[in-house]
Parts: C-alpha cells; structure tokens; sequence
C-alpha cells in the first residue's frame, strides 16, 4: 500500500508544472476573450465552425456560454451541439502534461473537430437551425472569472483542483489494478470489445471534469481504446450540460440534445475502433 501511495504522489508531482502552465495560458486566454468569443459564436454566420473550434479550449466556461447563449435562443442546435463535442474538459492540460500523452493532443483536436463539425451540421438539417428561445442569458459556470483575483490565482486553482483530482483518479486506477488485476479491468471496461465506446460514453456524460480525468487516465494506461477515449471526451461537455438542464425551460428539447449528444459520441468511437483496430 504505501509503494503505491508513493509511486502515485511521485507520478502525479511530475505533471504539476506542465499543468500550471497550461492552466496559466488557458486563464489568461478565458479571461481576455472569452466574452469576445461567445459574442462572435452568437452572431457568426457559421456558428458550427465557430463552435467546433472554439469548444476545443479545455475550460468549462465556453460550453456553459454556449448553453446560456442556445437557452436564449441566440445560437443553434447544431453550434451548441458542436460546442459540446469538441469540448475536453481536463484531457489536454493532462495530455500535455505526459510525455506519452503529448503525441495524442494533435489527433485528438482533429478527430473532434470534425465529430462536431458533423454532428452540428446534421442537427441544423434535421431541426432548420432550431434555437430555445428561451432561458436567460447569464453566465454561469459557478465561478466569475473577473471576482477570482486574476489569471494567476485562478491558474493556481484550477491546478490545484486538478492536481487533486489527478491524485485521487491515479491511485483508486493502481488500487483497483493492483486488486483486480489487469484482466478483470478490463474485463469490467470492455476492453477488446466494440461495445467499449457505450461504456466510455456513459462515463462521460458525468458533469464534473473527474470524468476527463478518469478516461484520459484509462487511455494513458491502455485501458481503453483511442475510440474509446474519443467517445466519452465528447460526450463530456462538463458544466455546459447541467446549465442546459436548468436554463432551457424546453425539457423535451434538452433530452434531445442529449440523446444526440451520446449517440454522436458513441458512433464516432464505434467507427473511430474500427480505424485504428
């Protein structure tokens, strides 16, 4: 036991300053256009794309706008959809942070790029670029970045956060791989099997960034397939899909973009195994 408890601390200090870094330049870049952005995702003209790309930043504040601003009735479906999608919550920064992990980042953008440029442009067919129009419009992520103290207190925050998440994630892993085994893991994960990306995308739909942090985690250990990883980092929209649920008055409308949600992921990591099998 205490092997382990020390293998994990020393294992989890190593990526601390390559996630405060990380964590630094996110901030900073949330702080200074964050409201920018969301104002230009509201009135593109090509708000998929916009959205797409811009739910590639790992910080809850942009899918959480993306949801007030859908709420609202200021964007589509399709453009919070791709928000949703794109986003990785914690994936990059701990991504970045492994030197195996690095190699990974490139793919993984691309690969959900285009999962959400897809799937948001499928949904404004289906629906005619239905809006909710309804809701409110503030900002609501369970923080204000502008009463935080700044870019470099909120950096140390987030890092701390995740810095303990981090911990706790890797040492339940070596724990229960050091109790099961690796074969019952698997077993329990459905390694080996195409009905993996369903699990992964299951775990994802949690709201809070230990789900990022678990399946980035599984995937770093092999436990899960590339497509695995995939399906539940886009379902994942973190804080984005509890706002959703509170802001949008529109119930029936919320369950389907859920459903479309979890059905984007889950296909796009279905044929994502199939690719790389």
């Amino acid at each position: 036991m205490s092997e382990i408890l020390t293998e994990t601390l020393v294992d989890t200090l190593k990526m601390l300053p390559f996630l405060f870094g990380a964590y630094l330049l996110l901030e900073y870049v949330e702080h200074r256009a964050a409201d920018r952005l969301a104002r230009a995702l509201a009135g593109a003209k090509s708000g998929v794309l916009g959205g797409a790309l811009l739910g590639c930043l790992p910080q809850c504040g942009f899918s959480v706008a993306a949801a007030n601003l859908y709420s609202g009735g200021l964007i589509s479906a399709g453009t919070l959809l791709a928000v949703f999608l794109s986003t990785s919550d914690e994936a990059l920064p701990i991504l970045l942070a492994q030197p195996e992990g690095a190699p990974l980042v490139g793919r993984l953008l691309l690969v959900k790029i285009l999962i959400a440029l897809a799937a948001g442009l499928a949904m404004d067919t289906f629906s005619k670029g239905q809006r909710s129009g309804c809701g409110d419009l503030h900002r609501d992520c369970g923080e204000d970045a502008s009463e935080q103290g700044g870019v470099l207190r909120a950096a140390l925050r987030h890092t701390a956060e995740v810095f303990l998440f981090l911990l706790i994630v890797t040492l339940a892993l070596n724990l229960v791989i050091s109790w099961l085994g690796e074969q019952r893991l698997g077993a329990l994960l459905l390694t080996g099997s195409f009905l993996q990306p369903f699990v992964a995308g299951l775990i994802g739909l949690i709201p809070n960034c230990a789900a990022s942090v678990l399946l980035t985690e599984l995937l770093l250990e092999g436990s899960i397939s590339f497509g695995s990883a995939v399906a539940g980092l886009c379902t994942g929209a973190g804080m984005g899909l509890m706002v959703l649920f509170r802001q949008n008055k529109n119930t029936k409308d919320t369950v389907r973009l859920l459903l479309w949600l979890y059905g984007s992921g889950v296909l796009a990591g279905l044929l994502l195994q199939f690719v790389f099998a």
